[in-house]
């Protein structure tokens, strides 16, 4: 039997398990998706325990993406974005880290028929996952704007992103009159009734991502919804960046409407 897992701290609240073992059983693959929550001084040794153990993958969550990149051979999408949220153990030497959040931001967008190419994204937020994001889009061919609270951030960030561009939070009145994207990657809405965008700012011409998943519907959601946007809720990334994991590790083709149906079931 195969195991794969989910490292993080804390894990309670995770809804891959149920996502990853609906897909298993779909493909009748001998597998089990479990929970790992290490003290977050122990990440080294637990993903050389992991790898002692057998394991055959494992996700990175909070508070380990950045810290797992120093311990695997990370792959060049996971350097650049300098974080790593899966973990390969079946190849010859040491274990392989990925970050499948860029190519889930992606595929999310695209599964809602959204043009990536040539289009104008503003990114809100410059952390982990703000980094990923905004190296996908540009990546897929799209301008990034990058706002984050803290400007030198944005800054540092942009620097690194092919052709992209930092700003403050006060110019996103400006930067979304002429965007055609835009996705939130702060965790405020997160639990909350509050939004990191004004509503003024929002207009019909725009598809608005949002990578809170709890809740589904977030009040930036709502206000782009009322102004005529697109919307695209946030257990789409969450899902994609499983189905990426999950072709990674198994080879083959996930069954993503049962891993959709199993995740939403969840939340």
């Amino acid at each position: 039997m195969q195991v794969f897992g989910l490292l993080g701290n804390p894990v309670g609240h995770s809804v891959s398990p149920p996502m990853h073992e609906a897909a298993y059983d779909e493909l009748e693959l001998e597998a089990r998706y479990v929970t790992f929550e290490p003290e977050p001084a122990a990440i080294e040794s637990a993903i050389e325990g992991a790898d002692a153990l057998g394991i055959d993958g494992l996700n990175v969550t909070i508070p380990f993406k950045r810290d797992a990149l120093e311990v695997v051979s990370p792959d060049p999408m996971a350097a650049r974005i300098g974080a790593v949220n899966t973990i390969d153990f079946t190849g010859e030497g040491p274990p392989t880290g990925h970050n499948t959040d860029a190519a889930g931001a992606v595929r999310a967008l695209r599964d809602h028929d959204i043009a990536i190419e040539g289009a104008d994204a503003v990114v809100v937020g410059a952390g982990g996952a703000g980094r990923a994001i905004a190296f996908g889009l540009a990546d897929a061919g799209a301008t990034v704007e990058i706002a984050n609270r803290t400007e030198s951030t944005a800054y540092d960030l942009a620097e690194e992103v092919p052709g992209a561009t930092g700003h403050g939070l006060a110019a996103l009145e400006s930067l979304l009159a002429e965007a055609d994207l835009l996705i939130n990657a702060t965790s405020v809405g997160m639990g909350e009734d509050a939004t990191p965008v004004p509503a003024e700012t929002l207009h019909g011409d725009l598809t608005v991502m949002d990578a809170v998943y709890r809740p589904l519907e977030t009040r930036l959601l709502q206000d782009a919804a009322a102004a005529g946007a697109k919307t695209v809720d946030g257990a789409w990334m969450l899902l994609y960046q499983g189905v990426e994991a999950l072709e990674l590790w198994s080879g083959e083709q996930a069954p993503v409407e049962t891993m959709n149906e199993a995740l939403r079931a969840e939340l």
